[in-house]
């Protein structure tokens, strides 16, 4: 492991990580460089800048944590994308998906490997959580640890998520334990048009924010229109007080990023003087490069279109609105715009901008062929993600929408990968893909169920039967029912 990992402890340990933790913390120097040549300086940069806006000055120092190799067999498999095998088996080994399908032979399992009976119950990938604030809205929820909004400009692209996350948040724990969710993508709040940069984390143990930090995925930029900004800033005697106020600055920001753009790729290309750094426009840099993606707080339909015809006259692609609780209406100019949904299943009317919500939402997106997601955006929905895709899909049926178990399963996996850009990696149970993945005790699909064991990149890291793996933050150690407590 590396120098970030140890956030959590384990029941059984108090003080200490199991054995198997604590020799993976132990194996790591924290020495993990990162990956992107563009974190060395380009040709025609100041010394040390590097390109601002894709170069990481906190890279992951993320390590998986080691694991054996491990054959699950005899389950029902939701592969992730839209496949379902029926007594197949699993195999992992060192920290990838080796193998999917029925029988596995015999030569392709290696000595040693650990081998779990699954009859009766249901294996998929991890949950991917699109829309998380934990680490910066953590439990306990008292304004001291109220770090997930910088709510003083309209726009505040300059700061990033990671730097309020608390890595002992007991929220990862209990979204582990509770929800089988392995990779969460952790956004600022939505009191801002642009809210700063979203960070990918995978969901271990770990002291730093560093030490979870999803290797290789890009940043994402939170952004939101309708009633939060409006609200916020009109209340502060300043624009944007109506809709036309959030369009307008939203335009006339993205104008000077352009320009910004302009100043740095002409530097970049011929040299001489750089042209002065501003770190917020480093990141829509970013995005108008295509290395950073928009994530986009939207309910309303015809506001979604709004934003989707201002990125054409900036030039930069959205990939998800967030709640979207009016996609339904839109399902056709989401698929033409290559724009995910990222919803939920029944929240609605707590604002007017909700009101007009349907519980169909998913599975008309589906029905569409647009690409759709469930999400979280709560500390307890979070725990139970599979619960609320169960409900959305129960929905689309009774509306004679016919939608597979096995495909529903992709709002919880690759559909979210593919719009944080890291489908390459996770989000499917398909060969050379990390291991990251739920046995669950059976129908995911039934409120009765619950994650029996959960691997991610093939070290398990929770087990319902094994009370030294059952995470705990080191900030409820010594509270009452903790298990620590006489």
């Amino acid at each position: 492991m590396n120098s970030g990992h140890g956030k959590w402890r384990l029941r059984a340990g108090v003080a200490v990580l199991s054995s198997v933790l604590l020799l993976s913390a132990c194996a790591s120097d924290g020495s993990a460089k990162p990956k992107s040549a563009s974190a060395t300086p380009a040709k025609g940069n100041a010394p040390g800048e590097g390109k601002g806006y894709s170069h990481d000055p906190f890279p992951s120092t993320y390590k998986p944590y080691p694991g054996v190799p491990t054959l699950l067999r005899g389950a029902t498999i939701f592969d992730g994308e839209g496949g379902r095998i029926d007594n197949g088996s699993v195999l992992l080994v060192d920290g990838k998906v080796k193998a999917v399908g029925g029988a596995i032979a015999d030569a392709d399992i290696p000595a040693g490997t650990q081998i779990i009976d699954a009859t009766g119950k249901v294996v998929t990938p991890g949950i991917i959580d699109i829309h998380s604030h934990l680490g910066d809205y953590p439990s306990p929820g008292v304004q001291a640890n109220s770090d997930g909004n910088e709510a003083t400009a309209p726009t505040t692209p300059d700061v990033w998520a990671e730097h309020s996350v608390w890595p002992q948040d007991p929220g990862f724990s209990r979204a582990l334990a509770n929800g089988g969710v392995t990779t969460l993508q952790i956004l600022p709040g939505s009191a801002n048009l642009m809210g700063g940069r979203s960070v990918v984390v995978k969901n271990v143990y770990a002291r730093t924010e560093q030490g979870m930090k999803f290797p290789g995925a890009p940043y994402g930029l939170k952004m939101a229109c309708g009633e939060n900004p409006k609200r916020v800033y009109g209340a502060k005697g300043r624009e944007p007080s109506t809709r036309m106020g959030n369009v307008a600055v939203n335009r006339q920001t993205w104008a000077k990023a352009v320009e910004y753009k302009r100043k740095w790729d002409k530097y970049e290309k011929e040299g001489g003087d750089p042209p002065g750094r501003d770190i917020g426009m480093d990141t829509l840099r970013g995005v108008l490069s295509g290395e950073i993606l928009v994530q986009n707080h939207c309910y309303r339909a015809d506001e979604m279109a709004i934003v989707l015809d201002m990125a054409k006259e900036f030039g930069y692609h959205v990939s998800t609105f967030h709640h979207a609780v009016e996609a339904y209406k839109i399902g056709d100019l989401l698929k033409e715009n290559g724009t995910c949904a990222a919803v939920w299943a029944d929240w609605w009317g707590f604002k007017m901008e909700a009101y007009d919500a349907i519980k169909e939402n998913l599975a008309l997106l589906q029905k569409a062929g647009a690409c759709a997601m469930i999400h979280s955006d709560d500390a307890n929905g979070i725990q139970r993600l599979n619960q609320e895709v169960a409900k959305a899909l129960a929905a689309g049926r009774q509306r004679g929408i016919d939608i597979s178990d096995a495909t529903a399963w992709e709002w919880l996996t690759i559909n979210p990968a593919k719009a944080l850009g890291i489908a390459d990696k996770t989000g499917s149970l398909k060969p050379g893909k990390m291991a990251d993945v739920v046995l669950w005790n059976g129908n995911p699909f039934s409120v009765y169920a619950r994650p029996e064991k959960v691997w991610i990149d093939g070290a398990m890291l929770y087990d319902a039967d094994n009370p030294k793996l059952r995470p705990v933050s080191d900030f409820e150690l010594g509270q009452p029912g903790s298990g620590d407590v006489k």
